[in-house]
């Protein structure tokens, strides 16, 4: 963790334990606005496409949209 800056972390899906990803979460501040950049990283193709299978883009989006409701409202 560089606190303001960036998270680093492994996740692990359960359906395919062997393919760990690392998840880097990174915030960008300008002019007083922050931008959230995600970066999932896995080891192959094959690990990869079975975490998107797994349907975690559709709940990534989920999280995301409640997450800029969340923002708009500290406004």
């Amino acid at each position: 963790i560089v606190p303001n800056e960036r998270i680093v972390s492994t996740e692990v899906y359960e359906g395919m334990p062997e393919g760990e990803a690392l998840n880097t979460v990174t915030f960008t501040e300008v002019d007083g606005r922050t931008t959230l950049t995600i970066l999932v990283q896995h080891t192959s193709k094959e690990h990869r496409d079975a975490h998107i299978d797994s349907g975690m883009e559709a709940g990534m989006q989920d999280a995301m949209d409640l997450l800029e409701q969340v923002a708009i409202s500290l406004r």
